[in-house]
């Protein structure tokens, strides 16, 4: 029988969100399994303590230290199920890191989760966002998820249509934290056509024979554009995108097209996905930095905290940005990340 997981103390979260913030956590505990995380529920429930869900941390802004019970899901697996012909269904425990399991079904042949390399993070947390990258979401390949339910007690399993998908956005966000995801099931296939046709994937194979690409191929692709274009959060410290790309009806879509030629989005019958990167860059912010935190250089989707900058300064250079182009676009923008922690943050990393 394993022994229940230790709750620690005032636990430095600096290591444990790719901002780099040093907040703590007044509790804090690691779990490797679902009796793990029942124990370490029950333990909140009766010392009467807010928890907060951990992955890996790379879509997190802490304001300031958290009051409660931080809870690190690392439960581990990968297991291949119902293997039929071309097609077979990978089980992932959410807390394997997410690229190191793109990476491995794409070295065992398997079509589908490719283009999302590279994305930082755990397994557990790529269905609340719906993860996505150049022409590939993770609802395009997801089965089901596994999941405490909080309000039952109850393990239950969440098919694609039961996490209500869109773009970046799911079931879990609408209702947080009810569920916590343990397990997440993917249906890839051998004879998946790949996905190709975003523009950096077109150029950097420009010169090659498609036909012939396997899925390490375009892992190996995609992990080649977003170094050239975003920074490795270990180096420079940031949580990738920052703002999501507004959707605008067709009509304010054409209103704003007439007005900058040169604006760049994705417009369908009745509404663009107008790319959020460039409307910053046209208000100058790409490549700005003061003695904390900037834009990064190369893309203006991504802050980073270049010098122990705290998670205020980077909500108050987000807001600046976010005013700076609602005034010159009439264009709102959303910030990816979820904001935790609403007390001083510690001024030590000691405890």
């Amino acid at each position: 029988m394993s022994l229940p997981p230790v709750i620690r103390e005032w636990v430095s979260l600096r290591g444990k969100n790719s901002l780099g913030i040093a907040a703590r956590a007044q509790y804090f505990t690691q779990v490797r399994s679902l009796d793990d995380l029942r124990f370490a529920l029950d333990w909140a429930d009766t010392h009467a303590a807010e928890t907060l869900i951990l992955g890996g941390g790379s879509n997190l802004v802490f304001a300031g230290d958290f009051r409660g019970l931080a809870v690190q899901v690392s439960i581990s697996g990968r297991c291949w199920q119902a293997v039929e012909g071309d097609a077979a269904t990978l089980e992932l425990g959410a807390g394997e890191p997410w690229h190191e399991c793109v990476l491995y079904a794409a070295k065992a042949g398997y079509r589908g989760i490719e283009n999302l390399a590279l994305i930082p993070g755990t397994v557990g947390a790529a269905p609340v966002q719906n993860i996505g990258a150049y022409g590939t979401e993770l609802a395009d390949t997801l089965v089901d998820v596994t999941a405490l339910d909080r309000t039952t007690g109850e393990e239950v399993r969440l098919s694609n249509a039961q996490c209500r998908f869109s773009y970046r956005d799911s079931l879990f966000k609408h209702e947080p934290g009810r569920f916590i995801i343990t397990r997440v099931r993917l249906r890839l296939s051998r004879s998946l056509p790949l996905q190709l046709e975003y523009r950096d994937l077109k150029e950097y194979f420009s010169e090659q024979n498609t036909r012939e690409l396997t899925p390490s191929d375009v892992a190996q692709a995609v992990m080649a554009v977003r170094r050239r274009k975003l920074p490795d959060p270990s180096q420079i410290p940031n949580v990738g995108s920052f703002f999501k790309n507004p959707v605008v009806p067709i009509a304010q879509w054409h209103q704003l097209k007439a007005q900058h030629p040169g604006l760049a989005g994705y417009p369908d019958e009745t509404s663009a996905k107008v790319a959020a990167a460039w409307l910053i860059d046209q208000c100058g912010w790409k490549g700005y930095r003061n003695d904390r935190v900037g834009v990064h250089n190369h893309q203006a989707l991504v802050l980073v905290n270049h010098s122990d900058g705290s998670g205020q300064d980077v909500l108050d250079l987000a807001s600046r940005i976010r005013a700076d182009v609602l005034s010159t676009f009439g264009i709102e923008l959303e910030m990816e990340p979820g904001v935790v922690g609403d007390l001083p943050a510690g001024p030590s990393d000691g405890f």
